[in-house]
């Protein structure tokens, strides 16, 4: 079920420059619960989701309403879904536990994930730079405990590859900007249950190397497309997965960890920068937090 607002808790994406600290209001809402912004290749809208639906909305402020993009035939979706490089097509990610081709200006949409199994779903993160491969978290439900790992899979349909197969908790896999690596958050060197720390890793799956070493919890790391720096939400020590409705930060470091610096103190968490949120100018961050009273 899409999640709701809180009594007297509102939306509002902001659009976030990095370099001088400025930050414009894109939306407000006191009645829908919107989340997750991508930018549109030429930077002219944001798409995000709620409802269980999906919009997009100029950037510059010259519509100020939100306009749905047509998902005929796809169930509800949850806030993992991107922006294709050429700007012709989203991805999503249903709460049927697949993931799906959606024509930005309409027209056909597509399942793009492989059917494996009723007790596996697939969660969207990242896509390659030319377009053609789609980074995942596969969550499998076992008898023990679920699993979360991550996998690719061609966006025009095929099979899929596994590059985790272990018991570590792993999420918010994303492509680098030059295609050479694979960046995703993982419990897999914390210190208790819910650690997690930033890591990247090449395409095959090999390679890892730890970004982060805090004691924070830190998710979902987003690489500037002129890839000479890193955003990520900070969650409090002790936080278990990335829950809503708590005080996070949004950081910024370099590629490979160093240099961590906050740029905002919010309330939110989930929601506020689950995918992929640079402009293309590599300058601009959009992010959703959500207010209470």
């Amino acid at each position: 079920m899409p999640r709701r607002l809180l009594d007297s808790q509102s939306s509002r994406l902001w659009v976030l420059d990095v370099d001088s600290g400025d930050r414009r209001l894109v939306l407000e809402s006191n009645s829908l619960l919107f989340e997750a912004p991508n930018w549109t290749p030429d930077g002219r809208d944001l798409v995000i989701n709620g409802d269980g639906r999906l919009f997009r909305i100029a950037v510059d402020g010259s519509e100020h309403a939100l306009t749905e993009i047509d998902m005929a035939g796809v169930a509800d979706i949850n806030n993992d879904h991107l922006v294709s490089p050429d700007g012709a097509t989203i991805y999503v990610s249903s709460d049927d536990g697949h993931l799906y081709a959606i024509p930005y200006r309409g027209g056909e949409n597509r399942r793009v994930s492989n059917d494996r199994g009723p007790h596996f779903r697939h969660y969207l993160h990242g896509i390659s730079p030319d377009g053609a491969t789609l980074a995942y978290i596969g969550l499998e439900m076992t008898a023990d405990a679920p699993r979360t790992n991550v996998f690719t899979v061609p966006s025009a349909g095929g099979e899929d590859a596994s590059l985790t197969d272990d018991a570590w908790p792993d999420d918010g896999c994303e492509y680098s900007p030059d295609g050479q690596w694979i960046y995703f958050n993982s419990e897999r060197a914390g210190t208790g249950a819910g650690h997690a720390q930033l890591f990247r890793m090449r395409l095959d799956g090999t390679g890892i190397e730890q970004l982060t070493h805090d004691e924070r919890v830190n998710w979902f790391p987003h690489v500037s497309p002129d890839g000479a720096r890193m955003a990520y939400v900070s969650f409090p020590p002790g936080t278990l997965g990335h829950p809503e409705n708590l005080e996070v930060i949004l950081r910024l470091a370099e590629p490979d960890g160093a240099g961590v610096r906050d740029l905002v103190h919010l309330f939110g968490g989930q929601g506020t920068i689950n995918v992929p949120s640079w402009a293309p100018d590599g300058r601009r961050l959009a992010y959703v937090d959500y207010p209470v009273g």
